[in-house]
């Protein structure tokens, strides 16, 4: 069986200016969906699968991502004083354990594939999981944990892909498929960033979750400039894809791209229907507000 992932890479550098003036003095992966932060989403979904430390690529402003996953001395002392215990639980719940998170600045916006590079040496030469935190995904078992038996199977480096219509290829990564393995999962015989429609080998694009082995890091070191300027991470996969084996798995849940302001709406939408604390009262709200107009 292959070396299970200890550590995540959450990049989380980026300024979110889609999201301005919101995001002016609050990190994007602040912004709420229901009551939780995206980012702790995607923290949750990694612990779920047995990871064990988090390393989060982060840039000037980001303070409040650290500040997040720390202790909260006074905030904590009040909440004991008031014997708030439930909400006690939920903030130690959602707390990595001490020392099993890193942060790591990424001084320039040079692209997801820099952003990753810059964790190198806290992940180190192992696997590692990496997780887009604005791709928030709602499942019934976490991406990742679906992932992990998928690598438990057939090593390698794993991809999650998904269906979109395919007139809207052109906005993503998408995957080109090889062997039926089963189970969902295939054999990626090749991949291209943002295809022209016509070009585009599959309507299944990488929806955010990957397990990676270490060599992608030699590929990014000597990556040029693709789109946009930047340093791409699918570029390097497709580099580290003549060496290694990779597969896709098309995971069970619905991705939710909430750095987009209607993609964040609707996640939010979609985790109140899903709480039973909330759901009763918001689905009649909803039904008042979409009503006949």
């Amino acid at each position: 069986m292959p070396h299970k992932p200890r550590k995540a890479v959450f990049p989380v550098a980026g300024l979110g200016t889609r999201f301005l003036p919101a995001t002016k003095a609050i990190p994007k992966e602040m912004l709420t969906v229901v009551d939780k932060p995206v980012i702790q989403y995607a923290v949750e979904e990694a612990i779920e699968a047995g990871i064990e430390h988090f390393v989060f690529v982060t840039g000037r402003g980001k303070g409040a991502i650290e500040d997040h996953f720390d202790l909260a001395y006074e905030l904590e002392a009040t909440l004991r004083a008031r014997g708030k215990t439930a909400e006690i639980a939920r903030l130690d719940a959602s707390r990595p354990a001490a020392g099993a998170a890193s942060f790591v600045r990424q001084q320039e916006p040079l692209g997801l594939g820099h952003a990753v590079w810059c964790a190198r040496d806290i992940v180190g030469d192992e696997p590692f999981a990496l997780a887009l935190p604005d791709m928030l995904i709602q499942a019934p078992r976490g991406c990742f944990a679906q992932m992990m038996e998928v690598y438990g199977r057939h090593g390698g480096n794993v991809i999650a892909v998904e269906e979109v219509p395919h007139e809207q290829v052109n906005r993503y990564g998408v995957v080109a498929l090889a062997e039926d393995l089963g189970n969902e999962t295939h054999r990626i015989a090749g991949m291209v960033e943002k295809p022209k429609i016509a070009d585009a080998p599959s309507n299944l694009i990488v929806s955010g979750r990957y397990i990676l082995q270490p060599e992608i890091f030699e590929k990014l070191a000597t990556q040029k400039p693709g789109a946009g300027g930047e340093i791409q991470l699918t570029d390097a996969m497709i580099a580290l894809m003549a060496e290694q084996d990779f597969f896709s798995y098309r995971f069970e849940g619905t991705t939710y791209d909430c750095g987009d302001k209607i993609g964040f709406l609707a996640a939010n939408v979609a985790f109140a229907l899903a709480r039973d604390d909330i759901e009763p009262k918001f689905r009649l709200i909803l039904e008042k507000l979409t009503g006949p107009r």
